[in-house]
């Protein structure tokens, strides 16, 4: 039976809306899902998406408008009536409780009166088998990595019997592999006829993956089409309302003059994560270090700023413009020019709770060139209009919290709070993580922009075409080291993998 031929959807929203404060979240928006169907959901951040995932999961309720599951309406109170009803939705982040094994977390809400460990252990042992997930139920949950707590998380909603799964950003923290062996399960469930609403922002996942696509902006519905009759440029008209143009500027012409060395790492070593690795920075130049998870590139980056400590013996050198040099907390790295823009903005990018004016001006307020102890509200707001202008951070309710807005404007005001110090070298960990598709040529062009001014630059990323894009000359990491080193001109996708896996 193929999907053309469901009569009757699975799940469908009719003119679905919900209202916070007089605005709308989302607005008479219509969504229909099959069973047998992986459905990708995609829109910028503040589309909508979210919104409307939450609304089908119940951990809201619509304002106005009709849900339906097997064409039966529904109103779900609380996500445990949604998941009673057959709707699981899986976080992007964590909802497991951390404190408690991973038996103890997929038994939750399904307990006896009388619990026995052995029992719940071996159940929990068979579903993760089952799945051919490699996690020891009886591991407490804290001492997981991401990747293994996401799959805790597909197993517990499986558990559930659900007939309804909802993915928000599944992939965000895994490796390729663990990406490939997710998208599997996932084929594996749409086969048994489940109905799969899968969020990404990697549109090329949800080309390989979707059956069909959803689009929303603004909080509109755009378009449904059918995965193999759209493009990814396509995608990004609909979503944007315009097309956004990414040009590789560095291997379209010839590299730039090569500056000064101004950093140089030979052989460090930490642990067995980084292992002799070396590698040097120039200035004007931006250099992309690609690598798949695990490699070591950020471990190694945050030795160079003191976030991480090398081995005390034989741990190697870095020197800054000929000069040995060995901190133990970044503070040092940034009395030297030197910026590690995070990975993780939302664990130790931005100051959640504070607006977008106060991040950049403690940025600002970091530098060594800065000798203050008092607050300016004057000053803050023209330390703040000037980063916001360079880097078109929209911020036009200068009274929110950094938390409120776009996944892109929280990383450029992250960018706005290392710039601000005005270093002169710049390492950026994945800029475009969870970013915006709008947002990524513009963070592309400020980095392009440092390089052009004198700085050194260097991007980690493990996005190929992002380091294909920004790179005058691209390195590949692999086990702990740098095991290829190449120009941007003579790069391509299927070089650049190659070197990082075999």
């Amino acid at each position: 039976m193929t999907h053309e031929n469901v009569a009757q959807p699975l799940l469908r929203i009719e003119q679905g809306s919900k209202v916070y404060g007089g605005l709308h979240a989302i607005e008479k928006v219509d969504f229909e899902l099959r069973a047998g169907e992986i459905h990708a959901l995609l829109g910028e951040n503040g589309a909508g998406k979210s919104t409307l995932c939450k609304a089908i999961a119940g951990a809201i309720q619509l304002s106005t408008g009709r849900y339906l599951i097997e064409g039966r309406e529904v109103s779900f109170a609380s996500p445990r009536e949604a998941l009673a009803g057959g709707v699981a939705m899986v976080y992007q982040e964590s909802s497991l409780v951390p404190s408690m094994t991973v038996a103890q977390n997929l038994e939750l809400g399904m307990e006896d009166f009388v619990t026995r460990y052995s029992k719940i252990n071996i159940a929990a042992t068979q579903s993760l088998q089952s799945l051919n997930f490699n996690v020891d139920a009886l591991q407490l949950v804290e001492n997981l990595g991401t990747a293994k707590r996401q799959m805790v998380e597909i197993v517990r909603a499986v558990r559930h019997h659900a007939k309804v799964f909802i993915f928000d950003e599944p992939t965000a923290s895994l490796t390729p592999e663990e990406t490939q062996h997710l998208f599997h399960l996932l084929r594996t469930l749409r086969e048994r006829g489940a109905g799969i609403i899968f969020i990404s922002h990697a549109l090329e996942e949800a080309l390989e993956l979707a059956d069909r696509i959803t689009v929303l902006r603004d909080g509109h519905h755009v378009a449904t089409v059918a995965a193999r009759d759209v493009t990814r440029e396509g995608l990004v008209r609909m979503m944007i309302g315009r097309d956004v143009v990414v040009e590789r500027a560095a291997a379209a012409s010839a590299a730039p003059p090569r500056g000064e060395k101004v950093l140089s790492v030979e052989n460090i070593t930490m642990g067995s994560v980084v292992k002799n690795m070396s590698f040097s920075m120039f200035a004007g130049e931006v250099v992309g270090v690609f690598g798949l998870v695990g490699a070591g590139r950020s471990e190694a980056a945050q030795v160079v700023c003191g976030a991480r400590k090398r081995n005390f013996l034989r741990g190697g050198m870095i020197y800054l413009r000929d000069k040995a040099v060995r901190y133990r907390v970044p503070r040092q790295a940034v009395r030297d020019g030197i910026a590690y823009i995070t990975e993780d903005r939302k664990v130790d990018g931005f100051f959640e709770t504070m607006t977008v004016d106060q991040n950049i001006y403690l940025g600002w307020l970091a530098s060594p060139r800065v000798r203050r102890w008092w607050f300016s509200a004057r000053e803050m707001k023209q330390v703040a209009d000037r980063w916001i202008e360079a880097l078109k951070i929209s911020a036009l309710k200068r009274s929110l919290k950094i938390i409120e807005y776009s996944g892109g404007n929280q990383q450029k005001v992250v960018v706005a709070k290392s710039l601000a110090q005005e270093p002169s070298i710049v390492i950026f960990d994945e800029p475009t993580r969870g970013v915006d598709v709008s947002a990524i040529p513009q963070i592309h062009a400020a980095i392009r922009e440092l390089a052009a001014q004198g700085k050194a630059v260097m991007v980690i990323t493990s996005y190929l075409p992002e380091v294909l894009a920004v790179s005058d000359r691209i390195l590949v990491a692999r086990g702990g080291r740098i095991v290829e080193e190449m120009s941007a001109a003579d790069a391509t996708q299927e070089k650049i993998m190659y070197a990082a896996i075999h």
